[in-house]
């Protein structure tokens, strides 16, 4: 009798243990279900050999020693190979006073670097079905009436539009006044008679800002939040990037300033309002983050991010090519370096992504230094990519806005 009673016992606890164990992997899924909208896995880093590391750390220090610590950098530098840091180091203060020291955690401007991360959220609301990216932008806003300018046209820099750096001050506005991203697409618009160089739209590729900040007024449109929020809710969060946000005019976050190479201060002007182009700041640690997201496909789908890596300027022979947010160096072998570089005021940035090799460069600085376009030598360390007597390194014409510093030299503004 006593054994029986024990075996119904023993029954009931195993069935008591067992919805208990039910109710909490219920909610357990529950959780994970919840988190996994709102936090992306990254892929874990891939092993590599003592030797390996060594090597590229011996190769990087040397880049660092001989090129970019004598020069005026100041800001960080990371290099990693499939997800594993080899180097990091950080150099200088935020107010080059040596006070307040440049850490991991110091966030910077990295300009236009920062169209890498509207191409993709816009490629994002794409997949979700928000947007198509062959829409006609008149669809998002009926009055714009520039023909064939689509969604597409402005990821990959074919759409034909004037650079609002220029042609808005060249139409009326007043150069002190504060313009903002609605602003562009309303002279747009409505002083369309009175602009000059406007392009057929998916001729020729022409790197244009114009089109990164009309990309952030899609977002907007199609999600009801502002661009800073969207991407803080939508990418910079979910994926960990703590200490990277959007610059918007009325924003309290405090800034780091940026400086010539001479180390002047650039004070900030009326098109520091504008984002989606720019008014990104960020870490390289944040920014390696963004690489190892985009490794896999918990973000993007490997179909789309193949899109955005496909060459879609090839009017003229090359080796240089624009994807959807992202400059390439395509050669004959089938190798293909994908970046961005930067540059406003004295900020400049360099992002390298070498996808076969796994391998990520990052630099930024907030005083301008050109070794940081050097960097683009490093990619030899993974491969043999190009002869570096032969080939020139990403010069102005590839930065982020190189014609801001000659226009302002023009005007003797700020660059003296």
């Amino acid at each position: 009798m006593f054994k029986s009673n024990s075996n119904v016992v023993y029954f009931l606890f195993l069935v008591i243990i067992t919805l208990v164990g039910c109710s909490q992997k219920d909610k357990k899924s529950s959780v994970n279900k919840e988190q996994t909208t709102l936090t992306y896995n990254l892929p874990p880093p891939s092993i590599i050999s003592e030797t390996e590391r060594e090597q590229i750390n011996r190769a990087v220090q040397f880049f660092y020693d001989t090129t970019l610590g004598p020069s005026a950098f100041n800001g960080g530098i990371i290099v990693a190979k499939g997800g594993n840091i080899i180097f990091e180091k950080y150099q200088g203060s935020v107010n080059l006073d040596g006070k307040d020291l440049i850490t991991a955690t110091t966030p910077l401007h990295i300009a236009s670097v920062t169209k890498t991360f509207t191409a993709m959220a816009i490629l994002k609301l794409h997949e979700d079905g928000k947007l198509n990216i062959d829409d006609s932008l008149s669809k998002y806003f009926p009055d714009f009436n520039y023909s064939g300018v689509t969604i597409k046209t402005l990821l990959n820099h074919r759409s034909g539009l004037p650079n609002y750096l220029y042609f808005m001050e060249k139409v009326g506005w007043p150069t002190d006044s504060i313009m903002q991203n609605k602003d562009v697409l309303k002279w747009l618009i409505e002083r369309k008679g009175f602009i000059q160089d406007i392009g057929t739209a998916d001729k020729r590729f022409n790197y244009c800002n114009t089109n990164y900040a009309m990309l952030a007024l899609v977002i907007e449109k199609v999600t009801d939040k502002p661009y800073p929020a969207f991407m803080q809710e939508a990418i910079f969060d979910p994926i960990g990037m703590k200490n990277t946000f959007i610059h918007f005019l009325g924003n309290t976050k405090i800034r780091s300033k940026s400086f010539d190479w001479k180390g002047r201060e650039i004070p900030d002007n009326n098109l520091d309002a504008v984002y989606g182009d720019k008014n990104m700041y960020s870490t390289v640690g944040d920014l390696l983050l963004w690489d190892r997201v985009l490794k896999d496909t918990a973000f993007l789908s490997r179909k789309t991010l193949e899109a955005a890596y496909t060459s879609y300027s090839n009017e003229r022979p090359g080796i240089k090519n624009y994807g959807l947010g992202w400059r390439m160096n395509v050669y004959d072998d089938g190798k293909k370096i994908i970046f961005h570089n930067g540059w406003w005021h004295g900020n400049n940035a360099s992002f390298i992504r070498l996808l076969k090799e796994d391998a990520t460069i990052i630099l930024i600085s907030n005083r301008y230094a050109g070794a940081v376009y050097k960097a683009k030598n490093l990619v030899n360390i993974f491969d043999n990519y190009f002869d570096a007597v032969e080939e020139e390194v990403e010069n102005i014409a590839t930065t982020a806005i190189p014609e801001v510093f000659s226009e302002e030299k023009k005007k003797g503004k700020g660059k003296k």
